[in-house]
């Protein structure tokens, strides 16, 4: 991570190196925070912002699920997040906002703990590598299961249920993969470590629902938009570890990943083991439409 200038804090802007917090902050010791992540592109009308506010709402439900009060509203962190990402002199990169409990309390109860709002911005390529992104990447079926609606909130951004991420990340990793997959506690396919999935079989788009456990993904409903304006079937339902092997092709989304195409899952290639025709398509009109040349959904850009 290369270091901007600035750090925005509850409403001011800091150093980056004087941007810290007390080693007792609550949402240290527990995870009681909300975060999101957001890209901005450069297109020919400067640096713009893919869907900010949609972004900013959902931090603020996730803190409202929580309990975590936020002392800004949506429309002030979405012009704090532009100031910042102009003051830091960026043509495009990454936004960070995060709520989280600071100090005042200590235990499980964070009553009594002071509530705070921070954003950072710097510059981020691609996630999973432009190798990946271009030939697509390997995945493993986890061990770990996806967080379920039964132990916590994995429609909300919750800082403490990445745990759960990070332990799947790291198993893909250790195990010479690119990333991890996976399932529900019922059995289904849920998600990766931090991205939706899509496979396709005979021309059909399949996508996990949302009552499968996964993250009601900005970039997920963009792409689901995207292929559905151009024609193709796009369903969300339920799926079966063996769907993925049956799949003619498989991508992950996320603001971070983008469209990435999976060649391999358990150690199978997916279809001829390259990136297929509707991958490749749904890639295509992402950065058509984040970059402003698709004007469509012009809307979903927000200028700095």
């Amino acid at each position: 991570m290369q270091p901007t200038k600035y750090i925005w804090m509850d409403g001011e802007f800091v150093d980056w190196d004087d941007a810290t917090i007390h080693v007792l902050s609550h949402g240290l010791h527990y995870g009681t925070g909300a975060f999101e992540g957001i890209r901005a592109y450069e297109t020919d009308r400067g640096p713009a912002v893919f869907r900010l506010t949609e972004h900013i709402e959902r931090l603020a439900r996730s803190s409202k699920a929580l309990g975590i009060p936020i002392e800004w509203s949506v429309d002030e962190i979405v012009k704090a997040s532009k100031e910042l990402f102009s003051a830091n002199g960026l043509t495009s990169g990454y936004i960070r906002p995060l709520v989280y409990y600071g100090t005042g309390s200590m235990g499980l109860n964070p009553a009594g703990a002071s509530a705070h709002t921070m954003i950072a911005t710097w510059e981020w390529g691609a996630y999973l590598g432009e190798e990946g992104v271009t030939n697509g990447i390997r995945v493993k079926v986890s061990s770990w299961r996806r967080i379920g609606h039964d132990s916590l909130m994995p429609n909300a951004k919750l800082t403490g249920g990445y745990v759960n991420s990070v332990q799947a990340k790291q198993e893909a990793l250790r195990g010479g993969y690119d990333e991890a997959l996976m399932l529900n506690t019922d059995g289904f396919v849920a998600e990766g470590s931090g991205e939706n999935l899509f496979l396709i079989r005979n021309g059909v788009v399949r996508t996990p629902s949302l009552a499968s456990g996964v993250l009601e993904g900005l970039t997920r409903d963009t792409v689901i938009t995207l292929l559905r304006d151009d024609g193709y079937e796009v369903i969300e339902t339920e799926m079966t570890r063996t769907d993925l092997y049956y799949a003619d092709e498989m991508f992950f989304t996320g603001t971070a990943a983008e469209v990435t195409p999976i060649r391999e899952v358990d150690d199978r290639p997916v279809g001829d083991g390259r990136p297929g025709p509707v991958t490749k398509r749904a890639q295509e009109m992402f950065m058509d439409t984040v970059t402003g040349r698709n004007e469509r959904h012009s809307d979903w850009l927000d200028y700095v």
